[in-house]
């Protein structure tokens, strides 16, 4: 497994909205803005059982991911991974901690919705 190098860590303690990369059934890639965090040793995000994005990471476990400060375009971390865990029990508590740390409250729960937290191991990281 690959570390994220310490300089890089404080953009996943800010509420920044990542870019996640996936790729479609044909092959072409598709970018969807996610909240994430980072537990150490995975880049974590979540999302709704259906949507495209999980259906392209349940298919095919390649992603890539983007932050990039707000504030200062040449501090950035760029993750290239690959599912190595997909779970729907945590998935509620876990979209609870994203939503206090974006948007400082609970998720709102839909009706029938079932979220699901994937966990993505770095291969390969760029960043400044």
């Amino acid at each position: 497994m690959v570390s994220i190098p310490e300089n890089l860590l404080d953009l996943f303690e800010k509420p920044i909205v990542c870019g996640l990369a996936t790729l479609m059934p044909d092959g072409q890639p598709q970018i969807t803005p996610v909240w994430c965090d980072f537990d150490g040793e995975y880049v974590r995000i979540n999302t709704a059982r259906g949507r495209q994005k999980d259906r392209n990471m349940s298919r095919d476990a390649k992603v890539s991911l983007l932050i990039v400060e707000p504030t200062n375009a040449y501090h950035w971390i760029e993750v290239r991974g690959h599912i190595a865990d997909i779970r729907e029990e945590e998935a509620w508590e876990h979209i609870n901690k994203l939503s206090h740390k974006y948007n400082g409250r609970d998720y709102p729960k839909n009706p029938g919705e079932i979220r699901v937290m994937y966990k993505i191991e770095p291969d390969k990281v760029n960043g400044r």
